[in-house]
C-alpha cells in the first residue's frame, strides 16, 4: 500500500485513467465488433459504413494511448481488406 502522499495520489490518478482507458477500448472494440458482424452478414453497405464510422474511433484510441497507433492501423487495414472482398 502507498505510504507517501504523493504516492496515494499517484494511485487514485491511475484507477480514474483506468477507468477512462476501459470505456476507450471497450467502445473501440464495439465499433470493431459492428465491422466484422456486417462482414459475416454479407451486407457491403452496412459494412462500409460501419467501417467508416469504426476508422475514427481506432485513429482516436491510438491518440489517446489506448493502443499504439501501428495497432489501430493494421486494424482499420485489415477491416478495409475484408470489406472490400464482400461479393466479390
Amino acid at each position: 500500500m502507498a505510504n507517501t502522499t504523493s504516492a496515494k495520489k499517484a494511485t487514485r490518478k491511475i484507477a480514474r485513467r483506468t477507468e477512462v482507458n476501459k470505456a476507450r477500448r471497450s467502445r473501440m472494440r464495439s465499433f470493431i465488433r459492428k465491422v466484422e458482424e456486417a462482414i459475416a452478414s454479407g451486407d457491403k453497405t452496412a459494412a462500409e459504413a460501419a467501417l467508416k464510422a469504426a476508422q475514427p474511433e481506432l485513429q482516436r484510441a491510438a491518440t489517446k494511448g489506448v493502443v499504439h497507433r501501428n495497432t489501430a492501423s493494421r486494424k482499420v487495414s485489415r477491416l478495409a481488406q475484408r470489406v472490400k472482398t464482400i461479393g466479390a
